[in-house]
């Protein structure tokens, strides 16, 4: 049954008991908690991209072997000013919002001012993320939205500027051992220059717990990495963190920032400003976490586009990371609701590949020129030393094209998969069982769409990945479809990952899991 992508959802934001088939592990206690677009048409106007759309929360709690699930739209300033004018009138990324034609001259002055220095959306309908004790909806402007992760209703607007000068921030924060996030933001030519910045969100301090803080107050710049480029900064969607290093890739996706400042006058949305520029190189910054600067070597690699980072590690001097890279940016333009709509599969566009680098760290001296400095075993992946310090990058393609939820053994490449006819999973999410055996002892979560039919999540085993279970919700869920490979879990050997034509970008998930 083909599934109408341009279809409003239905909040249900009442708790509501799910219907079990087979048997939930007693020991998975915790929430679930999932966003992505939701509302595509307000009155008369509708979006024209799919990731524009306003966003709609789940939340799945398990308990003693039953999951109670509730949604929620996010009720962000986007989302109230285009309910209340009963239009849309707040611009997204793929989409750009015009006054009313019945609106008089200064009204129609004023968006145009606004669109020239865009405020842009709070619409944060691409993740969650968890700051001190707090939860947020976000997307990638300098606006997040704080959330009851029980209710799911709306609170506080944040403005990442009131305490950090970043216009950008990335959607999917890494967390250490004590509960301190890291990001990363874009800072616009501010004061004549254009960098990207990792700050750190700590954990709440014992002086402050119970207290009203800001969670953002004590947030700290841990290093600025110079753009390329003073009004072309790269476009970024996640980065690498291990227990030592942080990795960013530079890549030759790119937004015109002179371009985005005259979308509106010029009748063009803001996603027509971002060019791939094939020849150029991919940048790799590798930023030591205890000094918070950059290592001396520079690292490179050919042209590509990266969303998600899927895993990273360090082992025997060598930094290994895996992404998923395209050819090029074609892959947004296929969710244009007016080309998913069509529902037909375009060949055309470029597939993902599932990709292994390795970044040596140990000194190039004594090196020749020509020489590759991997030295694991068990990889491909190479890093060949050119002229004043460089090493030229090139990956190990672990698995490329599509298929469905897989659990791929990165030493065997052994992969095993779960699917079912007319229905769509998304990302799923790894939950280790206490006291597991083995890094694959626990289960496996994802929601999955079956157009027509009731929504439901289905639990796997994670070492067999049999099903063991699902439970049906009295709803139709509106999973995101994206093409692309997603990880769930940083482990060494073993990664589950969705690998679909019906993966999700802007329906991405953060687990927020509570073993009670």
């Amino acid at each position: 049954m083909a599934m109408d992508f341009s279809k409003n959802a239905e909040e249900r934001p009442e708790p509501s008991k799910a219907d079990v088939k087979g048997n939930i592990p007693s020991w998975l206690q915790g929430t679930l908690l999932r966003n992505g677009p939701g509302i595509f048409s307000v009155g008369d106007t509708s979006y024209d991209h799919w990731f524009d759309g306003m966003a709609i929360m789940h939340s799945f709690n398990f308990k003693d072997g039953e999951v109670t699930h509730r949604s929620r739209f996010l009720r962000s300033d986007t989302y109230m000013a285009n309910m209340a004018a009963n239009r849309i009138v707040v611009s997204e990324m793929g989409t750009m919002a015009y006054p009313d034609p019945s609106k008089n001259f200064i009204f129609k002055a004023i968006t145009f001012l606004n669109h020239t220095v865009p405020d842009f959306t709070d619409n944060g309908a691409s993740n969650f993320m968890k700051y001190g004790n707090d939860y947020f909806a976000t997307s990638e402007t300098n606006y997040i939205r704080k959330i009851d992760p029980v209710t799911l209703e709306t609170q506080d607007k944040v403005d990442y500027l009131k305490y950090l000068p970043v216009n950008l921030a990335s959607s999917h924060p890494h967390y250490d051992k004590e509960g301190n996030a890291y990001n990363m933001g874009t800072s616009i030519a501010e004061k004549g220059k254009t960098k990207y910045m990792l700050f750190k969100v700590p954990a709440v301090a014992e002086k402050d717990e119970g207290k009203n803080v800001p969670v953002l107050k004590n947030a700290e710049v841990v290093c600025s990495v110079p753009c390329r480029s003073l009004l072309t900064p790269s476009y970024y969607h996640s980065f690498g963190m291990t227990d030592n290093y942080f990795i960013f890739i530079e890549q030759p996706l790119k937004l015109d920032i002179l371009k985005m400042a005259t979308a509106y006058m010029r009748g063009v949305n803001w996603a027509s400003c971002m060019k791939y520029c094939p020849d150029e190189d991919t940048l790799i910054h590798l930023i030591d976490r205890r000094t918070g600067k950059e290592v001396e070597t520079k690292y490179y690699t050919g042209s590509m586009v990266v969303y998600h980072h899927v895993n990273a590690f360090e082992e025997d001097g060598h930094v290994v990371f895996d992404v998923i890279a395209y050819k090029d940016k074609g892959v947004y333009d296929m969710f244009f609701l007016s080309k998913l709509n069509k529902n037909t599969q375009d060949d055309a566009y470029s597939k993902p590949g599932y990709k292994r680098f390795v970044l040596p760290i140990q000194s190039d001296k004594g090196i020749a020129v020509g020489e590759d400095l991997v030295k694991l075993k068990y990889t491909t992946a190479s890093a060949v030393k050119e002229k004043e310090g460089k090493l030229r990058c090139q990956a190990e393609v672990l698995c490329e094209g599509k298929t469905n939820v897989a659990k791929l053994d990165t030493e065997t490449k052994e992969r095993v998969y779960w699917s079912e006819d007319n229905c769509w999973p998304s990302e799923p999410v790894f939950i280790p069982k206490p006291n597991g055996e083995s890094e694959d002892d626990g289960v496996v979560l994802a929601t999955v769409v079956n157009p027509g039919q009731p929504g439901f999540i289905v639990v796997l085993d994670g070492r067999t990945f049999k099903e063991v279970g699902r439970a049906y919700i009295n709803a139709e869920l509106q999973n995101g479809v994206f093409i692309d490979f997603i990880c769930i879990k940083m482990l060494l050997k073993l990664v589950y990952i969705y690998i679909s034509l019906l993966s999700s970008l802007h329906y991405s998930i953060v687990l927020l899991w509570t073993l009670l």
